[in-house]
């Protein structure tokens, strides 16, 4: 007890005091003093043999608590020193652990005065990396409510995107759906659900020949010279001066359009008749007369695939004729039609995967007889030939069971274009498929 008095009066209670000002916890502070003490003992700093013995003994005293002498093991005659460290040891009586610590503290700094700034140095340190660890932690946070808001908002737009994409969409099926209707009981009659299919369909042809359109005009303007646009937007205004600019209004408009747009120079399409399309047997016979060379040509088509085949208008024509077969299985086929003048009288096949067609249309629902369509321009395939001319339905895609009859058909030229023949494997995940084709033109009377 006498010692733990020492330590609170004289230079060892002012050293007790900036053990509080070190800012470190007392068992921190003592493994920092004791490292230090042996590093630097006999080297650089030289400590006398007296104080040696009671630094030595405040560490038996923190480490193993008072001494007791029926523990102790035996020590030497000759044994000096151990004798000395005993009597230090035992002189502390009941000095506690957290006193032993702080008294070793407390006395290596009084004869060691460079324990002080490294202590100092440790404790600036150790502040130094907990604002590190805070600002760190503070930024972590900022940027996570960041990427949070960043996404609701993302979201929010998304949201916001496809709510409009529906509603125009909307109006776009209530202002067609009559006339898809008409058209879908002339292909089915007596099958509701085939109708329904058929509308759905054309719908969504619709609707993206709607938006593409929107696309090319907004490019269109985006090129012309700033001169012009003003003329262009004057004109414009006069045009559209007294009309509704709601969007069931521009809806109707579209719709218009899609069946009679305008053509470079003003003109206007055509209405696009039906095709007319029938079987024939026979189907090894033509097969031979188109793998002998006679007829265009025979394709083999892989899983997910579509070939499009496009056949351009001909002058000395008025009517496209085509004919087709595969072997074993069906496959799925639709012609469309893409206004313009041809920029080549040569026909053209254009390979696409299905990959590429999804990146335009929405999924539907697959039925028996039934899959969906495809984009009519896709990605990489369509970059050879791309043209921002409108395109028309003239036969939806469907699966044909071609592998059992020849499919032929045939349509009236609706104007100046290229016809494009699809023929679509990619509902199939395994099998490929051997297509074999004929496509001409007549003059009929």
């Amino acid at each position: 007890m006498e010692a733990a008095e020492n330590m609170k009066q004289g230079p060892e209670g002012e050293a007790a005091e900036k053990i509080v000002k070190w800012g470190l916890p007392l068992e921190e502070l003592y493994a920092l003093a004791l490292l230090f003490y042996r590093e630097k003992s006999g080297k650089a700093i030289h400590i006398s043999y007296e104080d040696n013995l009671k630094l030595v003994a405040f560490a038996q005293q923190a480490s193993n608590g008072p001494f007791v002498a029926a523990k102790a093991p035996p020590l030497g005659v000759l044994d000096v020193i151990g004798k000395d460290r005993r009597t230090a040891w035992q002189s502390l009586g009941s000095l506690s652990k957290s006193q032993s610590m702080e008294g070793f503290v407390i006395l290596l700094s009084k004869l060691c005065p460079t324990l002080e700034p490294y202590l100092e140095a440790v404790r600036r340190d150790k502040e130094a990396r907990i604002c590190l660890e805070n600002e760190n932690r503070q930024r972590e946070l900022l940027e996570k409510q960041r990427e949070k808001a960043e996404a609701l908002k993302t979201e929010e737009i998304k949201n916001n995107s496809e709510l409009q994409r529906r509603q125009l969409q909307d109006i776009l099926n209530q202002q067609t759906f009559y006339q898809f209707k008409a058209y879908a009981e002339k292909q089915f009659p007596r099958n509701p659900e085939q109708q329904a299919i058929l509308i759905r369909q054309l719908q969504s042809e619709h609707y993206h020949q709607y938006m593409q359109q929107i696309r090319a005009r907004s490019e269109s303007e985006e090129n012309v010279p700033a001169d012009e646009t003003k003329e262009e937007v004057n004109t414009t205004a006069l045009e559209t001066r007294g009309e509704d600019s709601s969007m069931e209004n521009e809806c109707c408009e579209e719709d218009s359009r899609s069946s009679t747009a305008g053509m470079d120079g003003g003109q206007n399409y055509g209405v696009v008749s039906p095709a007319k399309m029938w079987t024939r047997p026979n189907i090894k016979a033509f097969k031979a007369e188109v793998s002998s060379g006679s007829g265009d040509g025979v394709i083999n088509i892989e899983h997910g695939e579509t070939v499009t085949v496009r056949v351009p208008t001909h002058e000395a024509g008025n009517c496209i004729f085509w004919e087709f077969s595969t072997d074993d299985y069906d496959i799925g086929f639709g012609v469309y039609f893409e206004w313009g003048k041809p920029a080549t009288n040569d026909v053209t096949v254009h390979v696409s995967d299905s990959d590429e067609d999804e990146e335009i249309y929405d999924e539907m629902d697959d039925g028996d007889d039934y899959f969906e369509s495809r984009d009519l321009e896709s990605s990489a395939a369509a970059m050879s030939y791309n043209s921002r001319n409108p395109i028309s339905i003239i036969v939806p895609i469907y699966r044909r069971e071609c592998h059992k009859e020849v499919y032929v058909g045939s349509h009236i030229y609706p104007g100046q274009g290229v016809y494009l023949l699809k023929f679509d494997n990619s509902f199939s995940i395994w099998r490929s498929k051997t297509l074999y084709y004929k496509v001409y033109y007549e003059r009929s009377l």
